[in-house]
């Protein structure tokens, strides 16, 4: 397995990660609990050491899940989980954002106890709590650091002048934002760039557009009833169209590399630099095997330019989140 530093100074994992969400959440159809241990246990026989998670996937189910996949095998894994966002058992639909220090405390320790793991490697708040100064947030997290509960703190879209404040009070391990073909903001909203002055590593999750970029996605029909992918502007009427006319063009200069759609996506991820550690999830062994074989495609200097020739930057049609997530995002 290739690996890479999170961060200048950061700790070691494998060049991909996992990201567990869809195991539990939000992707609709019934969650298959054996087949996701699975697919973690594949991962980590392939090399796989970054598996993330956080605290609201599901809610709580998802880090429990992990926390019975990873079950004797703690010396193979490097944890990422998350605290932040808080949901409304009465309103699936309702969400709010706590970075409270008295919070921060207790969600860690109920995280440690539903991984069943006395630390996690990496702690990221989920989202910016506008109610809260970020030094607060970041102090109670560094007291977790302390404690011995947690080894190295995150964020998880963030703007770059709260990274900087945060990164002032603790040394921030890792930035996680959406990042892939179809959402390039952070190259033009200084995130990028931020996280590099500071030597902070980059987590692009969804780095397969939430599955879009496979190609594998043909109709709005392909999701069940209760895939949150209905609801997101990006897979909604004339956005879709749109959409999926780009992924033919990704499809076509994958063909003719003889690689999936998906590994090419997952390609150019990785050749946006050596500081990049993008985290596709997947519940299925297939699809976990496809995405490692990206790891073996080499995008040269033309096959970039026709990449980028086909899905420049702000290509896709319709915004990331919906309306009333949106405002969440790069605070």
């Amino acid at each position: 397995m290739q690996t890479r530093t999170l961060g200048r100074n950061g700790p070691v994992v494998s060049a991909l990660g996992l990201g567990c969400m869809g195991m539990s959440a939000f992707y609709g159809g019934r969650g298959d609990d054996a087949a996701a241990i699975a697919v973690i246990h594949r991962a980590l026989e392939r090399g796989v050491t970054l598996l993330d998670t956080a605290d609201m996937y599901g809610p709580h189910t998802n880090e429990v899940l992990v926390g019975r996949a990873i079950a004797g095998r703690r010396d193979q894994v490097f944890l990422a989980t998350k605290f932040g966002i808080r949901l409304d058992p009465s309103d699936p639909q309702a969400r709010g954002v706590d970075g409270r220090p008295e919070y921060v405390q207790a969600a860690c320790e109920a995280s440690l106890k539903r991984l069943g793991v006395d630390h996690i490697d990496l702690y990221y708040q989920h989202r910016v709590d506008p109610q809260v100064p970020i030094e607060e947030t970041v102090g109670a997290m560094a007291r977790l650091v302390e404690q011995g509960k947690v080894r190295y703190l995150g964020l998880s879209e963030a703007a770059p002048e709260t990274i900087r404040r945060a990164h002032a009070v603790h040394p921030i391990t890792a930035l996680q934002t959406e990042y892939s073909l179809w959402s390039r903001e952070p190259e033009e909203n200084g995130v990028l760039a931020t996280v590099r002055e500071l030597g902070i590593g980059f987590v692009p999750y969804s780095p397969l557009g939430r599955g879009f970029l496979t190609g594998a996605i043909r109709t709005p029909e392909d999701f069940d009833a209760d895939d949150y992918r209905r609801h997101s502007p990006r897979f909604q009427g004339d956005n879709f169209a749109r959409n999926l006319a780009l992924v033919e063009q990704v499809r076509a200069i994958a063909a003719a590399k003889g690689v999936s759609a998906g590994q090419l996506a997952l390609a150019w991820v990785l050749a946006r630099g050596e500081d990049l550690v993008p985290i596709p999830g997947t519940k299925r062994l297939a699809y976990l095997e496809e995405n490692l074989g990206a790891l073996d495609v080499a995008l040269d200097a033309g096959d970039l330019a026709r990449i980028d020739a086909v899905f420049p930057v702000a290509a896709a049609a319709g915004a990331r989140y919906p309306a009333a997530s949106i405002g969440s995002v790069h605070r």
